[in-house]
């Protein structure tokens, strides 16, 4: 489903290796990240580690050959992740992800385009506005807010680290950190993460009249009508209080969140410096993941979870020597064709034969026996309905063809 979400918006698929150099993921998040990694030394000596995610690793790649690469990129991949850590609901230590990013696209095309897939994926598994929303928060919008109150850079940092953790702790508790760095009022940081409109946020940035606020502002106007003419108004919110923990993030963040219950589905953001810092050119980014655990989750609860039993399109049950020989002629053809088929190669009377159809989750069983060849036809007995057709033997992909 992620697949053909993914290339209905034109992304292209591309490989994440399991093991990585352990250096990739410190470049990117720090040397704290490693207590969190699955890593060790190979026999060489080196230090790998099995990925928590792909970013590091298409940063990297797209870094390195930015010189040979037609742009902007448009690319997704689902790898297989690792995370050292205790397992509980919703986390798991091994488990996919889906991840799709957009680079050397510098305006809010990447920002429409990958909300726009990010919804669209929750919609393919029969998900609606009810059931999730898209946060959308912006960094960029915080530390000139925060700048034009007086805040240092670092200030501005520590706070957006309290921000990060607002609806998690007491208000007394957020007082008490804001006061330790010297910032700016509980009050007026609140204000801003309880903005949920851009009504309230033009009001609170209009009245500071600084005019890089206002420039942004007029970003945030052009994102939100971008959504809106794609008709996804309903699914996405104004919300300054996410902010992603992850510092590479520059600009526009997003979380998905359970409408009931308050789960993280999934997140992204921009992230414009990454691919500089890993050694490439300066070149913008914008990205998102989705792990499988807590999808899974949500589905089975909501009782959206696809059927994922297996089914064919057609078994053939043959009875006797001479029919099993045509049985194998026909198998490949068939096969060849793209109808997906099944047969038993050990002798089976024709009830078991049945039986084994079913199991098999086939449509159509092809009955073949000695009557069938003596007359050059195969019976078609639909397992749904248990109607009964007959087929020309040496026409039978033409005739299963045109009957499709």
């Amino acid at each position: 489903m992620w697949r053909g979400v993914c290339r209905r918006h034109n992304f292209v698929e591309y490989a994440v290796p399991t093991l990585q150099p352990t250096e990739l993921f410190v470049e990117k998040s720090g040397p704290e990240i490693v207590g969190q990694l699955f890593n060790f030394a190979d026999k060489g000596g080196r230090e790998v580690t099995l990925p928590p995610e792909a970013t590091p690793y298409v940063a990297h790649m797209v870094g390195a050959k930015a010189s040979a690469l037609k742009r902007p990129l448009r690319w997704f991949s689902i790898p297989q992740c690792f995370r050292y850590e205790r397992p509980q609901k919703g986390r798991g230590r091994e488990f996919y992800q889906l991840n799709a990013d957009i680079f050397d696209e510098a305006g809010i095309t990447a920002e429409v385009e990958i909300l726009a897939l990010t919804i669209d994926i929750f919609r393919s598994f029969g998900l609606t506005k009810d059931d999730f929303a898209v946060r959308i928060s912006d960094r960029t919008l915080w530390l000139e807010y925060l700048a034009a109150t007086g805040m240092t850079a670092e200030q501005s940092m520590n706070v957006l680290q309290i921000v990060d953790k607002w609806e998690k702790e007491e208000p007394a508790e957020i007082k008490k950190k804001l006061e330790a760095i010297k910032t700016g009022s509980f009050e007026k940081i609140g204000a801003m993460i309880n903005i949920k409109s851009i009504d309230a946020l033009e009001k609170i940035l209009s009245e500071m009249n600084a005019e890089k606020l206002l420039e942004r502002l007029n970003e945030w106007k052009a994102l939100i009508a971008d959504l809106n003419a794609m008709g996804l108004k309903d699914f996405v919110q104004v919300d300054l209080g996410i902010v992603r923990g992850l510092a590479y993030y520059t600009g526009f963040v997003f979380e998905v969140f359970e409408k009931n219950g308050g789960r993280a589905l999934a997140g992204g953001g921009r992230y414009d410096n990454l691919i500089e810092k890993v050694g490439g050119p300066k070149m913008a980014a914008f990205g998102m993941g989705l792990g499988d655990i807590t999808l899974l989750n949500l589905l089975t609860e909501k009782k959206l979870l696809p059927n994922l039993t297996t089914s064919c399109d057609f078994y053939i049950a043959y009875m006797g020597d001479a029919a099993r020989a045509k049985a194998l002629e026909i198998l490949p053809q068939l096969r060849d064709a793209g109808f997906s088929v099944e047969i038993s190669l050990k002798s089976l009377n024709f009830g078991k034969h049945l039986k084994a159809a079913d199991k098999a989750g086939a449509r159509v069983a092809i009955i073949i026996g000695d009557d069938e060849l003596n007359k050059g036809i195969a019976k078609l007995k639909s397992l749904s309905s248990g109607k009964e057709t007959e087929a020309p033997l040496e026409k039978l992909v033409e005739y299963l063809r045109s009957a499709e």
